[in-house]
C-alpha cells in the first residue's frame, strides 16, 4: 500500500491539470487542497502519506493541483478566477470517470467547493469543509489599504521559507522535519508572487449569496485553536447558513489538514463519507441567469414586415445559439426577440454578453441585457424561481448595448479582470 500512484493529466483546453487517483473504495473523495500544498510533494512526509491511505481505505481518493499550482499548467492570461477552478475539478472527475463525489476541500480552496455544490448538486455526493479561510468579505476585518499591502507583502516574503511554513503549525514549530516539508511544499505549489496574487483573489471574493443553495449533506471542520488568520467563526458562520449542515471543532492549531492530531478528522470524515447516502434533491441549481431582449423590436418589426422579421429572428436566434455555445452557457429558450440561458458562472455570461452584442452588430440588431446569480429551480428543460424573476426585472432596468448586473454578480468575479461601474440602489418590480 506504500506505492505511490501516477500523475495523470486532466484535459481542459489547452491546460493540463494534474491528478492522482489512490485507492478503490465504493465512493470517490475528490480532495481540492489549499494553496501550499502540492500533489506531488505529499508523497514526501510520513503523516501525510498515512493519512492519504487512511482515506483511501474507505473510498477512491482524487486528488488535484488546480490550474496555477504545483504540476499542473498556469494559464498565460491571467490566474483562474473561483469559476474557473470549479472547471478544473469537473474535467478531473470527468478524466476519472467519476459521476458524483464526496467533495472535500481545506483552507482558500473551499470558495471552490462551495461553488462546486451549489452548481453541480448533480455531481455532489456530499461536502466537507476544512478550516474555511475567509471565504466571506463581510468578515474581514477593517483594515485601511496600506494595511493590507504590508500584510500582502510580509505574505510574500515568508512564503516558502521555514519562518513563513512555522506560521502555519505553530504547535509544531519545532519539528524540523515538518517545517522543512512545508516549506517546500509550499515553493512546490506555487511562487511567491503567485501565492500573493491568490491571496489578494481569495480576500476579495464574495460567495455569501452562494452558500445558501447548498443542497447536499454537508460537515464543516475547524481547529479550535486555529492561527488567526484563518477564524473559526468563518466556519462556524458557514455551518449555520448551509440547511442541515454539522460543525466539528477538532484538537489543534495547524492550518494543514494532515498535520497532527488529526486521528479525530479523519475519524469524523470516515464516518460522514460512509453514513451520508447520496442527495436526491438535484431540483435545485445556482445559476447565473442572463436574459437578452432586442431594444424597440416592436418598432423595428413593424417597419420590416412579418416576413422579413421573421426572417431576422431566425439569424438572431442562430448567433445567440451559437455565441451562448462558444461561453459554455445552455439556451433555456428564446423569448420572442431575446433569449434566455444560463451559465455555471458569470464570468461566462457577461463575456458571452458582450459577444452576443458584438456578433448581432453587422445585423444592426442592438441587444440590452440583465443578468443575476441566484437559485433555480430545474423543471425538466427549463428553470423557475425567484431568481428568474430578479434576472427579468434587472434587464428592465438596462439601456441600449448597455449589460445590466445584480450586486449579486461582481464580488463572484473577483479576480476576472472584469470591471463594474455602480448604478445604485434600486428597487425592482414585484421583489
Amino acid at each position: 500500500m506504500s506505492e505511490i500512484p501516477p500523475t495523470r493529466f486532466a484535459k481542459l483546453g489547452s491546460d493540463r491539470i494534474a491528478y492522482q487517483i489512490v485507492g478503490d473504495g465504493p465512493v470517490d473523495l475528490l480532495w481540492v487542497a489549499g494553496i501550499g500544498d502540492a500533489l506531488d510533494a505529499r508523497w514526501e512526509y510520513g503523516p501525510c502519506v498515512s493519512f492519504l491511505w487512511r482515506l483511501a481505505s474507505f473510498s477512491r481518493l482524487i486528488m488535484m493541483d488546480r490550474r496555477g499550482m504545483g504540476a499542473s499548467d498556469l494559464p498565460l492570461e491571467a490566474l483562474p478566477s473561483w469559476e474557473e477552478f470549479v472547471d478544473d475539478a469537473l474535467a478531473v472527475l470527468d478524466a476519472a470517470r467519476s459521476d458524483q463525489t464526496v467533495l472535500l476541500a481545506s483552507n482558500d480552496a473551499t470558495p471552490t467547493a462551495i461553488l462546486f455544490a451549489a452548481t453541480r448538486p448533480e455531481r455532489t455526493r456530499s461536502l466537507i469543509l476544512f478550516n474555511a479561510s475567509t471565504p466571506v468579505v463581510s468578515e474581514n476585518p477593517a483594515m485601511p489599504e496600506e494595511g493590507w499591502e504590508s500584510l500582502f507583502a510580509a505574505f510574500e516574503d515568508n512564503w516558502g521559507t521555514e519562518e513563513g511554513a512555522a506560521i502555519g503549525v505553530p504547535d509544531q514549530s519545532d519539528d524540523p522535519v515538518l517545517i522543512r516539508f512545508h516549506a517546500k511544499n509550499m515553493r512546490m505549489s506555487c511562487s511567491p508572487r503567485q501565492a500573493g496574487a491568490y491571496l489578494r483573489q481569495n480576500l476579495a471574493v464574495d460567495i455569501s449569496p452562494v452558500i445558501p443553495s447548498i443542497a447536499v449533506p454537508t460537515l464543516v471542520m475547524h481547529r479550535q485553536d486555529a492561527p488567526t488568520y484563518t477564524q473559526i467563526e468563518t466556519s462556524q458562520s458557514l455551518a449555520a447558513q448551509i440547511r442541515g449542515a454539522r460543525f466539528v471543532a477538532v484538537p489543534g492549531k495547524g492550518l494543514n489538514i494532515y498535520v497532527k492530531p488529526a486521528t479525530q478528522i479523519l475519524d469524523h470524515i470516515e464516518e460522514f463519507v460512509s453514513g451520508t447516502a447520496p442527495s436526491k434533491d438535484t431540483n435545485r441549481a445556482l445559476a447565473t441567469i442572463l436574459l437578452t431582449d432586442i431594444v424597440g423590436s416592436t418598432e423595428q418589426a413593424s417597419v420590416l414586415g412579418d416576413r422579413r422579421w421573421g426572417v431576422l429572428m431566425e439569424s438572431h436566434d442562430a448567433v445567440a445559439s451559437t455565441v451562448i455555445d462558444q461561453h459554455g452557457g445552455r439556451l433555456v429558450r428564446h423569448t420572442g426577440d431575446g433569449v434566455l440561458a444560463t451559465f455555471e458562472g458569470p464570468g461566462r455570461a457577461i463575456r458571452c454578453a458582450f459577444a452576443l452584442r458584438d456578433a448581432l452588430t453587422p445585423l444592426k440588431i442592438k441587444i440590452r441585457a440583465g443578468l443575476h446569480t441566484g437559485e433555480v429551480e430545474l423543471r425538466g428543460g427549463d428553470i423557475g424561481g425567484i431568481a428568474v424573476n430578479v434576472a427579468a426585472r434587472v434587464l428592465e432596468q438596462a439601456g441600449t448595448n448597455e449589460l445590466l448586473t445584480s450586486s449579486a454578480v461582481p464580488l463572484l468575479v473577483a479576480g476576472s479582470g472584469i470591471e463594474f461601474e455602480d448604478r445604485g440602489e434600486h428597487e425592482l418590480k414585484g421583489i
